[in-house]
């Protein structure tokens, strides 16, 4: 292969994504820069009426700065999104695509970082969009998608929802902290604070639960009570069998991979879990 400033620009690009993952880069965050590089590439063959640019070429800061326009004001979008085909991008996904982008320049050796923006806190959604969020994760799953993964994805989420939690503060919930029986309220209890549950939630966790009964049906009674499991055993390990599913706690970083993965499949925005904390 060429020098990689020389070479062209989708070779390239399948170069610095091969070079990430063998620099140990998360796979969430090389999947999503390689789909954000694709997409800026595909913006300016397009806009440009040419069929191949050099990955120098298609650095160059008018470039950029076209691609950036464009997907700040959605022209880049290929899924609806929860306020519509036509809405402005979020700020955390215009975050990504500058990392992106500088990552893909400094693997070129070009000195053309641009100023990374601070995380978009405030990329809360408003209570209405919180629960359409919801909703569309309840009831759509992609294509090649775990349904265990996407039920368990969306009781996380609802639970964030609901209580104001994070997910690292959800993560020891056991069964029995959920009840779904308790009248007049099915109530979570989390620090010993009982947190009443909406019939949207309440819908989601029982679904949720049914599927990991299923799942821990294969433990023969010693199952130890987690509220977030594994759907699917991991890998072999040298030489040694994972535990089945159910015997340990799915990891945080498991659930927030998770979530992040499903949202942008379904609605094509990144977003984290913070987004469906309750505005103070």
């Amino acid at each position: 292969m060429p020098e990689p400033r020389t070479a062209d620009a989708l070779a390239a690009i399948g170069a610095f994504i091969q070079a990430q993952q063998d620099a140990g880069y998360a796979a969430g965050t090389v999947r999503l820069r390689g789909t954000l590089l694709a997409e800026y590439l595909d913006y300016v063959l397009r806009e440009e009426k040419t069929a191949s640019l050099t990955a120098e070429e298609l650095v160059r800061p008018e470039r950029a700065d076209s691609w950036l326009n464009a997907a700040g004001a959605g022209e880049t979008r290929r899924r609806n999104t929860l306020t519509g085909p036509g809405a402005a991008a979020a700020h955390d996904s215009q975050r990504a695509r500058i990392q992106a982008y500088n990552a893909f320049t400094a693997y070129l050796g070009l000195d053309m970082a641009r100023p990374s923006p601070a995380s978009g806190h405030a990329d809360r959604l408003e209570p209405e969009q919180a629960w359409t969020l919801l909703r569309t994760l309840a009831v759509r799953r992609p294509t090649g998608a775990n349904a265990a993964t996407a039920i368990r994805t969306a009781a996380v989420a609802a639970l964030v929802a609901a209580t104001g939690h994070s997910v690292p503060q959800l993560h020891r919930l056991d069964v029995t902290d959920v009840d779904l029986e308790r009248r007049p309220v099915p109530v979570v209890t989390i620090n010993e604070f009982d947190h009443p549950l909406d019939k949207h939630s309440v819908e989601i966790l029982r679904r949720w639960l049914d599927v990991r009964a299923g799942i821990t049906k294969a433990l023969e009674g010693s199952d130890p009570g987690y509220l977030w499991i594994p759907t699917k055993p991991g890998r072999e390990r040298a030489g040694v069998q994972p535990p089945k599913p159910g015997l340990t706690r799915a990891a945080v970083r498991t659930l927030h991979a998770a979530h992040r993965s499903l949202v942008l499949q379904v609605v094509g925005v990144p977003l984290r879990p913070y987004a469906l904390l309750p505005r103070r």
